[in-house]
């Protein structure tokens, strides 16, 4: 019998622990919390993930709990603000990205109805389980990855190259790429292990 373990990406900070645990994974079809995992995805290019964990409390203060509205509505003097704001991840790029992206955002939900609907689209409404065994099989991006990204940054969007894309469908749920390993894989979740 195999010994079930956390994904080995999940270290032993109770922080990490329960975002694996409660959160990675798991379908997100809430167009405000997709919009979260989006700037949160894209302001973690070139930084580890338990950074953005642990600023998330001051990112969803600095971006109006993420709502695109008023995220679409902000200007030059927020983004001069924000850059002081030592709760965040101060990069003019990823900050000016979060406006840009939340104006992309509200053309696409009036296109399309909700983004998750346009996103969901991508998989038939179906997550996509992968059978990983180890993190070594797990790719950095697939072929959903590069035509999604694609298709946002046609829509203008930016910080959404592929892998920051293929990160976002793991953290919504579009894809769970939870090891065969843990409990958390479905696999181990439907038979109560």
């Amino acid at each position: 019998m195999t010994t079930l373990q956390r994904c080995g990406w999940c270290s032993d900070d109770p922080l990490y622990i329960a975002y694996h645990d409660t959160e990675w994974g798991q379908p997100v079809h809430d167009d405000r919390k997709l919009f979260e995992m989006l700037v949160l995805e894209g302001a973690q290019a070139g930084l580890s993930w338990i950074t953005i964990l642990r600023k998330r409390d001051n990112y969803r203060r600095a971006f109006h709990h993420f709502d695109p509205q008023r995220v679409a509505a902000m200007d030059e003097a927020d983004v001069e603000r924000l850059l002081q704001d030592a709760g965040i991840v101060r990069n003019r790029l990823k900050i000016n990205s979060a406006i840009r992206n939340a104006r992309v955002f509200l053309a696409m939900q009036q296109k399309h109805g909700s983004f998750a609907r346009w996103l969901w689209d991508h998989v038939d409404g179906q997550p996509l389980q992968n059978q990983w065994a180890s993190l070594g099989e797990c790719p950095a991006s697939t072929e959903l990855s590069d035509r999604i990204s694609k298709a946002l940054k046609k829509e203008g969007m930016n910080f959404v190259g592929s892998t920051v894309i293929y990160a976002f469908l793991q953290a919504t749920g579009v894809v769970n790429d939870h090891l065969c390993t843990c409990p958390q894989h479905p696999q181990h979740r439907q038979h109560g292990a």
